[in-house]
């Protein structure tokens, strides 16, 4: 199989079991950047959820044999508002789910995601969010991890050079303000 074939493989019951529990999720992280053209090869995919303790075990139990994922990992995750992560064993592609933390930050993401198509055939109906909130999230992982990821840089470098004259630098600004990242962002846009 292709990365795009285990990409796809994984996310499809992902997808399935957030759609059919009413979770609002996105696709965010390295696979939001590369649908908007800042490609990179990745074995694992970034989502943002809005998940609750109620959910837990329905949605654990979509997984079955084909993944690993823990309901204590889970359950710890939305109590902290943190991560967790599902492994599709077949593929090893690793899903990292984000628990919303429910910031305006937050919710402008999963407002602003769009419906697209991930990749072509097979293809995956799923919200990504939009390039500007995709640097967004990297500044506030760059910033989170002490400035070192380059590969998140070259990330939001690329991003934003992609966007040019369509950047919504506004709405960058406010955002970057409030994750208190806005001095990376201004040696982004000055860069």
């Amino acid at each position: 199989m292709s990365e795009h074939d285990d990409l796809i493989a994984t996310l499809m019951p992902v997808s399935t079991a957030f759609n059919q529990l009413g979770v609002r999720f996105c696709i965010s992280g390295s696979v939001a950047s590369s649908f908007h053209g800042a490609a990179r090869s990745t074995m694992d995919v970034d989502l943002v959820a809005e998940m609750t303790e109620d959910i837990v075990p329905a949605f654990v139990s979509y997984f079955g044999n084909d993944f690993y994922v823990s309901e204590s990992a889970v359950r710890e995750a939305i109590g902290r508002k943190g991560c967790f992560n599902l492994i599709h064993l077949p593929t090893s592609f690793k899903v990292d789910i984000f628990v919303s933390r429910q910031r305006p930050f937050d919710l402008s993401v999963m407002h602003r995601a769009t419906l697209a198509n991930l990749g072509n055939v097979p293809s995956l109906e799923v919200p990504i969010a939009t390039a500007e909130d995709a640097i967004l999230s990297k500044l506030e992982w760059y910033r989170k991890t002490n400035e070192t990821s380059s590969r998140q840089w070259e990330d939001v470098t690329r991003l934003l050079k992609l966007l040019g004259d369509h950047a919504d630098i506004n709405y960058l600004k406010k955002q970057a303000e409030e994750l208190e990242i806005d001095d990376l962002l201004t040696r982004l846009i000055e860069g």
